[in-house]
C-alpha cells in the first residue's frame, strides 16, 4: 500500500482539493483507494458527502484493539472509500502522547488496511504537531502544496529543516508543487518560474487559483464529476502522472 500525505504548515494552501482530487484519480486508475481525513475540520469528508463522525472519536480509532476497518466509510465512487474525519481530531495528539510509540502509532493502525488497498491518501491538519509526525513516519510520499508567496516559501523552508533533522522515515520522498497560482499576480509568476527552475524538487505541474476547484465546495465533488474535461481536470491529472513518475523514480 502506497501512502501519499498532503500536507502544508499553512492553512489555506489548497491541502483538501489536492486530496480529493488525487484520490479520485488513483481510483479511477483502478487502483483501491482509501483517504483518510485527519483534519477535524472536515473538508474531506464534506467534498465527498460522508458524514464526519467516528464512533468513540479519535481515542477510539487511536485505541489497537479497535478494529479500523469499522470505521471505513464508502464514498459512492468505485475504488475510492475513506476514514472521515471527527471533530475529536483535535483531540488526536493527546490520545497519540499516550502510546508506548507515539510517533508510531498510525502507521501500527493502518497495517491490517494494507491488504485491502493499494493507495492511501492522508489529508492532514495544517500544523507540526503528533499528528504530523505520525505522518511523517508512515507516509511514501509528502506532498507539499504552496501558493507561489515569500511566506509560504518560508513555511516550506521550515519544514524541511525539521524534516532532515528528525529524518527517521529514510524512505520518505517530499514532493512540494505550487497550487492556487495567480499569474496576474507578479509574484507568482516570479516564484512559480525561478523556484522551480532552481530546485528539482518542485514538480514541474501548478495549479491554477480557479472558479472551478471552488465549486468543488458546492457541488461536494472532484473536480471530475463536473467539470472532466476542464483545464483544471487536465492539471489535476498531469498533475498526478507526475506524482507517481517521480515517487517511482526520485
Amino acid at each position: 500500500m502506497k501512502i501519499y500525505a498532503v500536507y502544508n504548515l499553512k492553512g489555506g494552501v489548497g491541502k483538501t482539493t489536492t486530496a480529493v482530487n488525487l484520490a479520485y484519480l488513483s481510483a479511477m486508475d483502478g487502483a483501491r483507494t482509501l483517504i483518510w481525513d485527519l483534519d477535524p475540520q472536515g473538508g474531506t469528508s464534506y467534498y465527498l458527502c460522508v458524514k464526519p463522525a467516528i464512533k468513540g472519536g479519535s481515542k477510539s480509532l487511536v485505541k489497537k484493539k479497535t478494529d479500523i476497518t469499522s470505521y471505513l466509510r464508502m464514498t459512492g465512487y468505485p475504488n475510492l472509500d475513506m476514514l472521515p474525519s471527527d471533530i475529536s481530531n483535535r483531540e488526536m495528539d493527546h490520545q497519540l502522547r499516550k502510546q508506548k510509540t507515539p510517533d508510531e502509532a498510525l502507521e501500527k493502525r493502518v497495517k491490517p488496511l494494507r491488504g485491502m488497498y493499494d493507495t492511501l491518501i492522508l489529508d492532514c491538519p495544517p500544523d507540526l504537531s503528533m499528528v504530523a509526525e505520525n505522518v511523517f513516519q508512515m507516509a511514501h510520499v509528502l506532498l507539499v502544496p504552496l501558493i507561489p508567496t515569500t511566506l509560504s516559501l518560508r513555511a516550506y523552508n521550515r519544514l524541511v529543516r525539521f524534516l532532515v533533522k528528525r529524518r527517521s522515515n529514510k524512505r520518505l520522498k517530499v514532493l512540494p508543487f505550487f497550487n492556487q497560482v495567480n499569474l496576474n499576480k507578479p509574484i507568482h509568476q516570479v516564484v512559480t518560474k525561478n523556484v522551480r527552475a532552481k530546485h528539482p524538487i518542485f514538480l514541474q505541474e501548478a495549479v491554477m487559483d480557479s472558479n472551478v476547484i471552488e465549486a468543488m465546495g458546492v457541488k461536494r465533488a472532484p473536480v471530475f464529476t463536473f467539470a472532466d474535461k476542464s483545464n483544471e481536470a487536465e492539471v489535476f491529472r498531469r498533475l498526478w502522472a507526475e506524482v507517481k513518475e517521480r515517487s517511482q523514480h526520485g
